[in-house]
């Protein structure tokens, strides 16, 4: 019995350091994370007010023209009329209403310049088109 417990008493030859650099790595993921994560952005003081939740928001409309002629004013299929309704009610909140305009490059070019007379007869004058960059050959 006094043989075996001198033996269990024996000082370590060596130290397994495998959790140690498990520990480091994980601290150093750590650490570049957060670093990048704090970069990000430019801390300021934004000013307080009564009225922030009655500012009005920019929100773009999207109206699609799909290569059969249906319209859709976000994603909602719509014909001429409700499109100049629905595009008049946000108008009347958002006087600076910015619209993106994508059509089907097989639509019919009468169903784009309708409209655009929608748009024109509401005054929006902010209206962008969406494209797809051509790939050099």
């Amino acid at each position: 019995m006094s043989a075996d417990v001198k033996s269990d008493n024996q000082p370590y030859d060596d130290i397994n350091v495998t959790p140690m650099l498990d520990l480091a790595y994980v601290l150093l993921v750590v650490f570049i994370i957060l670093t990048t994560a704090s970069v990000q952005g430019v801390k300021v003081n934004s000013p307080v007010t009564q009225a922030a939740n009655n500012l009005a928001k920019p929100q773009t409309r999207a109206i699609t023209i799909t290569a059969d002629g249906g319209v859709f004013l976000d994603a909602y299929p719509v014909d001429m009329d409700q499109l100049r309704n629905s595009l008049a009610q946000y108008k009347s909140a958002n006087p600076n209403l910015p619209v993106v305009l994508k059509a089907d490059a097989a639509a019919q070019y009468g169903k784009v310049m309708e409209v655009l007379e929608v748009a024109k007869k509401l005054d929006i004058t902010e209206i962008g088109f969406v494209t797809k960059r051509a790939t050099a050959e």
